[in-house]
């Protein structure tokens, strides 16, 4: 019985050495391989200081109006996931597609991430470019962080256009997901990277981005995805959803919100939209058939939406 006991144990310490090997070689390419490929990029941008820190804004067009783009939360590279929205705007538009804190090529940040110092932060970084009206257009939690923005500063935002925006009354958003529990663990031993290189990128083969634009996701998802500013942030959605209960934006702000027809996680998802377009004079509301992503594969229809809205603003 001694015997079958003892190769047991010796296949379990096999097992367990070979785990260990492979975790140690995974957290060594990782911490290698990742600088690297983050200096071989061309940067985008332009790198903006806020609170002792570089930002970046990356500027494209040059027309008579502004829209100041804001990406979806975890969003590795801002402006590569806007690609299709970007190149369909800049033509008649002045965009500046801000990357916040710990996103894109924007660096880690220390100040903890709450909606009145993502908002402050992003302002100071849009002040910088001399612009004092401007659109504000964004993404997911841009809905939440666009409510404390266009009521912080009423006479700069002249008009909101939402991307399947997060709403004060989503429910569920004061638990923090269980993998970001082991998220650092998952970062540091260079599992992220083999879990991202295994799956691939969703969005290869999609025409409306460039192999460049994927390479630019890929590798910025290496350097940003879990890393501490990001659980940060992911950390204080619960407080940032209960400030924002309650909010409306300003009753005279034009509002276009496009939203998934059909979202599985949210069943009244269309209710919460049209009850917040109902808080403003004058807003437009569009169901899109598509995921959360409504740019990744309906970029055609969110920019023709957006320029027929702004086309159609009443006069001031």
């Amino acid at each position: 019985m001694k015997k079958p006991l003892k190769i047991t144990l010796i296949s379990a310490g096999v097992v367990v050495a070979l785990i260990g090997g492979t975790l140690a070689t995974t957290s060594i390419v990782n911490a290698v391989k990742t600088p690297q490929q983050v200096a071989a990029l061309e940067p985008y941008g332009e790198l903006v200081t806020v609170d002792g820190n570089q930002l970046n804004v990356a500027e494209f067009g040059s027309g008579e109006q502004t829209i100041v783009l804001t990406p979806g939360a975890g969003t590795a590279s801002p402006v590569a996931d806007f690609a299709p929205v970007i190149n369909g705007l800049k033509d008649e538009y002045r965009i500046l597609a801000v990357e916040p804190f710990g996103y894109g090529f924007s660096d880690q940040a220390d100040t903890p991430r709450t909606t009145e110092n993502i908002v402050r932060e992003i302002h100071e970084a849009v002040a910088s470019f001399g612009v004092d009206e401007y659109i504000l257009m964004g993404h997911s939690i841009t809905g939440i962080y666009g409510l404390s923005y266009a009521n912080t500063y009423p006479d700069e935002v002249t008009a909101f256009v939402g991307i399947d925006t997060s709403v004060p009354e989503q429910p569920g958003m004061d638990r923090v997901p269980g993998i970001l529990k082991g998220a650092p663990a998952l970062r540091g031993l260079g599992l992220l990277r083999v879990m991202t290189e295994l799956g691939g990128n969703p969005l290869e083969g999609n025409p409306a981005y460039t192999e460049q634009d994927i390479e630019y996701m890929d590798v910025l998802a290496m350097r940003n995805s879990m890393a501490p500013t990001y659980l940060d942030e992911v950390n204080h959605l619960g407080e940032n959803f209960a400030a924002a209960a309650g909010t409306t934006f300003p009753k005279e702000l034009p509002l276009l919100l496009m939203y998934q027809a059909h979202n599985p996680d949210f069943p009244t998802w269309v209710e919460m939209h049209e009850a917040q377009a109902a808080t403003v004079d004058y807003a437009v509301t569009r169901e899109i058939d598509a995921d959360h992503y409504l740019h990744h594969t309906r970029g055609d229809e969110v920019v023709a939406a957006t320029k027929e809205f702004l086309a159609g603003l009443p006069a001031a």
